[in-house]
């Protein structure tokens, strides 16, 4: 039973994440990713391909996305990482911080701290916002530099400002370890509001407890948690409804729907732009 009382006990995952894909401002590689989000695999190599050869590095960046992830080809991780390090090498902030996680995964290179470190913070003082939110997590867990949580918290807000929604979940959770609810929750429904299920689940959880629960909201923002994947809302969502009288559930469903309605038509206006 979930109420006013309800412990809260946050985990700080130590784990090192970065997106797949983003647009880059070469021509060639901004055509490859439109062609890749159309699910033109052959036409997207090839695209890469023709900036790799041009020196973009950020050609050889997508390839090795291309190679470590299997489309289009057979997977070759290792021919990933090869060309991962030729886009580092070339400057491509992307590619150091996939570099970067392929050390401290010690899985297909040697693991390796130190340099995984130093190729996630380099990215991050370069502005990449992966880079900032992974260099932030080797400082917390001090892999590869000495271990400094002030470090680490300052990565994240940079992160967090350039609108990584992860980096948002880590300050959350990182605010409730430290006794701060408001500042959690500040950024945990910034993470909930750009559509994120973790920090939807998380947003509603921290509103079912404290001295003031909002039980309704916090319903409306496991609804739509379910809706996008996380298993564990629904759990969540129905210890939250057995609380609710008719009336209340009805309005937690109703700001399930307004916010869905608002999010469509967000994103139709961000399509037609």
């Amino acid at each position: 039973m979930i109420g006013a009382d309800m412990r809260y006990s946050p985990t700080l995952s130590i784990c090192f994440v970065a997106s797949f894909w983003s647009t880059s401002t070469a021509a060639d590689v901004a055509t490859g990713v439109e062609l890749l989000n159309a699910g033109d695999v052959s036409g997207a190599a090839t695209e890469f391909a023709t900036a790799y050869e041009a020196g973009d590095g950020e050609g050889a960046f997508y390839l090795g996305r291309l190679f470590e992830l299997g489309l289009g080809t057979e997977q070759d991780e290792m021919r990933a990482a090869n060309l991962y390090s030729a886009a580092a090498e070339s400057g491509s902030t992307k590619a150091q911080v996939r570099l970067g996680l392929m050390y401290h995964e010690g899985r297909v290179l040697l693991r390796d701290y130190d340099e995984g470190t130093r190729l996630l913070c380099e990215a991050a003082d370069a502005g990449d916002s992966d880079g900032q939110l992974n260099c932030g997590l080797a400082y917390r867990a001090g892999r590869g530099v000495e271990q400094d949580d002030t470090v680490a918290l300052s990565y994240w807000e940079r992160a967090a400002e350039q609108g990584n929604i992860l980096a948002m979940n880590v300050l959350g959770q990182t605010s409730i370890s430290a006794g701060n609810m408001e500042q959690a929750a500040n950024y945990l429904k910034q993470s909930a509001d750009l559509g994120n299920a973790g920090g939807m689940y998380e947003y509603a959880k921290l509103l079912m407890i404290g001295s003031s629960p909002d039980p309704v909201t916090a319903y409306s923002y496991a609804n739509l948690a379910v809706v996008r994947g996380l298993a564990d809302a629904g759990l969540l969502r129905d210890e939250i409804e057995a609380q609710l009288s008719a009336e209340q559930i009805a309005q937690g469903q109703a700001l399930a729907r307004a916010w869905t309605e608002a999010r469509i038509i967000e994103e139709d206006a961000a399509a037609q732009n």
